[in-house]
């Protein structure tokens, strides 16, 4: 049987700053479970990374988001890091917000989870299905990034 050996996101940056992003992520949710904060911070840097080389748009779970929104807050490291994974910023850009919440109400706005699961995989990284809401299901997330518009969008 051929075996895959898969990179963490978390080798992707310091020990020092995994550490210090972990942390403000524990500091910020409490109510979260001790291991919760370094999954959610592993995830996050492996979807940036697929980021780095996606053609179509990517977007996080709600759970990785976290990770990805503690990142931006070090704007020098989170800086130096697009940088050396992807040779540009990579922007968030979250979808807008929807008033219309009926039963009619247009699909949400994003990229399938699905689509971010399998470019994650695609770019080596393990992956941590229960931060992806069971991976199997082709659902949005509530940002739309990292083809959104922002920077050499292939898309618009």
């Amino acid at each position: 049987m051929l075996t895959i050996d898969r990179v963490s996101g978390r080798a992707l940056v310091p020990d020092e700053l995994f550490a210090q992003l972990t942390a403000r992520i524990a500091h910020d949710h409490p109510e979260m479970a001790t291991d919760m904060p370094a999954r959610i911070m592993d995830q996050a840097l492996a979807f940036l990374a697929a980021c780095a080389n996606a053609t179509e748009p990517l977007g996080p779970s709600d759970l990785v988001d976290i990770g990805w929104h503690t990142f931006i807050l070090h704007t020098r490291e989170y800086a130096d890091f697009c940088q050396r994974i992807a040779g540009r910023f990579i922007h968030h850009q979250p979808d807008p917000p929807s008033d219309d919440t009926g039963p009619t109400a247009p699909e949400p706005l994003g990229a399938p989870i699905s689509r971010t699961v399998t470019a994650i995989r695609a770019a080596g990284f393990a992956l941590d299905q229960e931060l992806w809401g069971g991976v199997t299901a082709d659902c949005n997330s509530k940002c739309s990034q990292c083809h959104a518009g922002c920077h050499n969008s292939p898309t618009g």
